[in-house]
């Protein structure tokens, strides 16, 4: 798999800022330089089981996602960007991908899913940025009532050194401050593994 599709400046992460804002770097994502087979096999998506994309941008991981699960699985994102979530909705249609969708939220504040109805979330290069909009409080125990009881949650994050690409390394979360923040929601460590060069993921269990 080629990860290095262009020039590795041109990567950067979206930032989430308030609602009637428009993110940093809007429009591009991590997912062109992720091991994606890594973030496919912590995610375990099996068929006919929900996923939950938080703060999913445009959608590229959704897609993604979408295309190497059964065709019963159901995937749904999530953003505060509006112009992220039209375009990816457009790419649903053009596509004619029935398995996923997406809707505009505020997923600091709340999922509009029923508690204990999704399998897997995942928060991809995101959390960071939520956490220093003092959102990484809210989305964490978002997941936890969302999930069911042994749902999975993953979340992508940049490696702690200096870049670029990505954000300062003053921004990034380290596994352990990532554990830090995520254990006191119910979840337990299943464990951390690279997910290319610049990456790491970490897979939770309610």
């Amino acid at each position: 798999m080629k990860l290095f599709a262009r020039p590795l400046n041109n990567i950067s992460v979206r930032k989430m800022v308030k609602m009637h804002d428009k993110p940093i770097a809007a429009g591009r994502s991590s997912f062109d330089f992720v091991d994606s087979n890594a973030v496919f096999s912590a995610l375990e998506l099996k068929d006919g089981e929900v996923l939950l994309d938080l703060a999913s941008g445009a959608g590229n991981y959704a897609l993604a996602i979408a295309r190497s699960a059964g065709k019963d699985s159901t995937i749904r994102a999530y953003d505060l960007w509006r112009e992220g979530i039209e375009e990816l909705q457009r790419r649903i249609a053009a596509r004619d991908v029935g398995n996923v969708s997406a809707e505009v939220a505020d997923i600091t504040k709340k999922i509009p899913v029923e508690d204990a109805s999704a399998d897997v979330c995942l928060i991809a290069t995101a959390l960071h940025d939520l956490v220093q909009e003092k959102g990484g409080e809210g989305v964490l125990p978002e997941a936890a009532r969302v999930l069911k009881p042994g749902g999975r949650l993953v979340i992508v994050e940049f490696r702690k050194v200096d870049g670029p690409p990505g954000p300062p390394k003053r921004v990034r979360l380290s596994p352990e401050e990532l554990d830090a923040l995520v254990l006191p929601f119910g979840f337990k460590k299943e464990g951390t593994a690279g997910a290319g060069e610049f990456f790491y993921l970490t897979a939770f269990r309610k």
